[in-house]
């Protein structure tokens, strides 16, 4: 008789018994078969039968309970599925977890421990149970301390927190993560990740047994920073295990109501993600050339940021092995010494800096404690094997010996390396660095001289300041850092926008024309906005300033990106990098406003009598209705609508709290919100932002300047700002992209409140679902859109204190367990007169000035 088959017949009458969805636990006389659960007690985690895309096969796999897509994090049969619903899982008579298939009376898979580590006594209780982590359990005994086999033993292609990745060095078990064969196979892919202990030990990930990637050594982000991809330790703790019994890495999370993962995917890519309502990424490698293994071979050096079109150069003191094979652009032969027959040991060697540098591979690699920078050096420089080192913080020392792989270069981040040269390359190099220290000396000279006269000239300035206006910038501010900007010629700027032609104008504003151009930046042709000052403009030379001082050195993936300016005689112009899907207001409003603008061109063909101008005005209304296509084309689906929502927040949140200066914008409106070619949003327009130093965030003004409908009653009535107005301005912007209407122009049937009275009372009614745009209304899932509007109603709330922090929206809207307040009635709730709502002029509604109780105010509203 097949024993299995009678260990089965024997278990039959027990397995009967089914396993409920409430428990998260399996004892002996239950089972769970095909269409059953087991649930984490925190309802995080579910343990059940699935099967992937596109296929039949069933497998026993865990998977987030709460998230709406099925997300599997371990898989048990991933190399023996069952076909078809005839499986079950259960505790054998040995105390091992098996899937049992019924049809075939076969065992698919079992925790295959032996009697030895089960135990003999039959009287022992076993039972396993699902986690709150996702880690599966098998116990033995009454206690949960009588761990005999966990699924975070056995990972899959998932690190979840609290797992541990890497070698327990008592009992040989190594925790390595493995790649599915495809999105449709769990099966054991060609790719694996796992800690490598040699040397100073690294995560290396494996196509079969070729290295594809390595990290810098597993415990450098808590010691050194050693990696420029930093975003993801904002959401994540990783910790390190080096001793006797294990050599391990494991992370953990900061805010544990965020769903986090690190996953090897089948395509050989390691990804870090997190649940903001989709899985977004925040990590992944290899992201480009250089992060392959060894890309320029043996003390090869790789960039892929050097303005060349080949990324790979040799160390200080090295040369290409084949200067063929580099001209071909292939240097996987390495480098060798320039000079072979010079010894580099006790002969005027020395060591060159490499600056922003990825550790060179550290297998063979020697960790020293305690050293200083100049300890380490020396240690280095005694041994003759030793060909360079990296001093990091609290006094770790790294020093390498043999050959140097895999050293590539950051735009920010990385280690200094110290690379070990011979005499002749250390003369050459100091050679240089005297050098450039004269060249300091002489720019210092050349400073102190142009410093005079520049204060000669001011004085001058000052004199003649009521007779003629200054054309450039003045010094009125002496706190701001050298800003490294690229300065254009007005002719290169002309013959990009065509000498700023009509037929180039994008867009208009209160600084002046947007003209689309190209532009050779380096060796690349690129796409650019240009915004040239208007002499009729309402802002001046002081925002154009502002702008470019603070645009300048600030960076994030939700700002735009200033590439330079031009400063020419009267002419101000600010080049950006190009959006193609052009501002938030065109995607969400364009459509009436293209119709309005075609209407108003129409009526001006029919009554134009100059053959010339009738050509011009025809070719007008053609780009219109070029312009009118693509609004159609650009209609924005409800999930488009909601990251657009989380870019702006995360953009403004990185210029409250996370920038280098906490920054109040002032003029966030859908105009200034500029879409990527991925309708990613970002930030545009800082000629009015306010740059605070430490705690300090508010201020008050006498010249207000901002867009009405928009703007938050402190600031528009008293000039008050804070970082809790531009919140408003946040609230206002969440609320037109739900809804699809502008707040200022609003208009209903039933009352003359604006965009934020009518959703206010909408909500107070219990009708909220009604404010959602109505091209979104089958296409949305109403919770979503209800917290949302929920937010945007907290945001706009009357009182600044009332208003969450800009943290607190962004938490609000990635944490579904986040409670949300009752909203207070928002600023501006009061309704217009009827003459205010229905006879302003576009002229009147642009411009209007404000008298508060206790001063005038100049009002600069756009």
């Amino acid at each position: 008789m097949d024993p299995e088959k009678g260990v089965f017949n024997l278990l039959l009458p027990f397995l009967l018994l089914r396993v409920c969805t409430s428990t998260d636990t399996i004892t002996p006389n239950q089972s769970i078969k095909d269409g059953d659960l087991l649930v984490s007690n925190g309802e995080t985690f579910a343990l059940g039968f699935f099967s992937p895309e596109n296929s039949n096969r069933r497998y026993v796999g865990i998977w987030y309970n709460k998230i709406s897509e099925q997300t599997v994090v371990w898989v048990a049969n991933r190399e023996k599925p069952i076909n078809g619903p005839s499986g079950v899982l259960f505790l054998n008579q040995d105390g091992n977890l098996a899937i049992y298939d019924n049809s075939q009376n076969i065992t698919h898979w079992d925790t295959n421990l032996s009697v030895a580590e089960t135990g003999t006594n039959t009287s022992t209780f076993y039972s396993a149970r699902l986690m709150d982590s996702g880690n599966f359990v098998l116990f033995q005994g009454d206690t949960v301390s009588d761990v005999v086999w966990q699924s975070f033993d056995h990972p899959t292609n998932t690190m979840l927190p609290h797992m541990k990745l890497g070698l327990d060095l008592r009992t040989g078990l190594d925790r390595i993560l493995t790649s599915w064969k495809s999105r449709d196979d769990p099966g054991v892919g060609q790719y694996s990740y796992r800690v490598e202990p040699s040397g100073s030990p690294q995560l290396v990930l494996y196509n079969g047994s070729v290295r594809v990637w390595r990290s810098t050594p597993v415990w450098i982000e808590n010691e050194m920073s050693g990696s420029p991809n930093t975003t993801y330790w904002f959401l994540f703790n990783a910790s390190y295990i080096d001793n006797q019994d294990e050599v391990s890495t494991v992370y953990t999370l900061i805010n544990n109501s965020i769903a986090s993962t690190k996953f090897v995917d089948e395509s050989g890519s390691i990804q870090m993600v997190s649940w903001l309502g989709r899985w977004v990424r925040f990590y992944s490698v290899p992201e480009d050339q250089c992060d392959n293994y060894r890309r320029c071979g043996v003390y090869g050096d790789c960039d892929s940021n050097n303005g060349r079109e080949f990324e790979c150069t040799c160390l200080p003191g090295y040369e290409p092995r084949s200067t063929d094979e580099w001209y071909l652009q292939d240097a996987s032969g390495g480098c060798v010494k320039k000079r072979q027959a010079l010894a580099m040991c006790g002969n005027g060697d020395g060591f060159v800096k490499i600056a922003k540098a990825k550790m060179p591979d550290t297998s063979k690699a020697l960790v020293w404690k305690n050293l200083s920078m100049q300890e380490c050096k020396e240690k280095c420089l005694r041994n003759c094997s030793c060909t360079a080192y990296v001093v990091g913080g609290r006094g770790i020392c790294i020093t390498w010996y043999g050959n140097l792989m895999d050293v590539r270069r950051f735009p920010d981040g990385g280690q200094d390396l110290y690379v070990r040269v011979d005499a002749i390359e250390l003369a050459q190099y100091l050679k240089k660095s005297r050098s450039l220290n004269g060249k300091k000396v002489a720019i210092l000279v050349a400073s102190v001289v142009l410093t005079s006269f520049l204060i000669i000239s001011f004085v001058c300035w000052l004199v003649m300041k009521k007779r003629r206006k200054y054309g450039g910038f003045d010094n009125q501010d002496n706190d701001q850092e050298n800003i490294e900007l690229t300065i254009f010629e007005i002719d290169s700027i002309a013959r990009a926008t065509n000498n700023f032609s009509d037929t180039y104008k994008i867009g208009e504003g209160g600084f002046g024309s947007v003209y689309k151009g190209q532009l050779s930046i380096g060796k690349e042709s690129k796409d650019i906005a240009v915004k040239r000052l208007s002499k009729n403009s309402t802002q001046g030379l002081k925002e154009f300033k502002n702008e470019v001082i603070l645009i300048a050195k600030l960076q994030h993936r939700n700002l735009v990106r200033l590439l330079g300016c031009c400063i020419h005689g009267e002419e101000r112009i600010l080049v950006y990098e190009y959006m193609p899907n052009g501002s938030l207001d065109s995607s969400i409003f364009g459509l009436p406003s293209q119709l309005s603008t075609f209407a108003c061109l129409h009526n001006l063909y029919l009554t134009n009598t100059s053959r010339v101008g009738m050509i011009k005005v025809v070719l007008r209304i053609m780009f219109h209705q070029a312009g009118l296509e693509r609004a159609q084309n650009k209609l924005l689906t409800w999930r488009m609508r909601l990251d657009i929502i989380m870019g702006i927040a995360r953009g403004v949140l990185y210029l409250h709290q996370d920038s280098r200066l906490r920054i109040i914008h002032r003029d966030l409106k859908a105009s200034n919100i500029l879409l990527d070619s991925e309708m990613n949003p970002k930030i545009s327009d800082f000629g009015l932002a306010r740059a605070f130093e430490g705690d300090h965030c508010s201020e008050k003004t006498k010249r207000v300047i901002g867009t009405y409908g928009y703007m938050s009653p402190e600031y528009a009535i008293d000039g008050l700002f804070s970082t809790k107005s531009d919140v408003f301005s946040f609230g206002v912007i969440v609320l037109e992209i739900i809804s699809g209407k502008k707040n200022r122009q609003f208009q209903h049937p039933d009352h003359d409140l604006n965009l934020l009275g009518h959703a206010w009372n909408l909500w107070t009614k219990g009708k909220a679902s009604e404010l959602l745009d109505s091209l979104m209304e089958h296409s949305s899932p109403m919770s979503n859109v209800l917290r949302c509007i929920q937010i945007g109603l907290l945001c706009v709330q009357k009182c600044p204190e009332d208003r969450p922090s800009m943290s607190s929206v962004v938490l609000m809207f990635v944490s579904e367990s986040v409670m949300l307040p009752q909203p207070q009635q928002p600023g501006f709730h009061t309704e217009r007169s009827s003459k205010e709502t229905h006879d302003r002029s576009p002229a009147q509604t642009q411009s209007s000035s404000s008298i508060n109780e206790v001063t005038m105010t100049q009002l600069e509203a756009r």
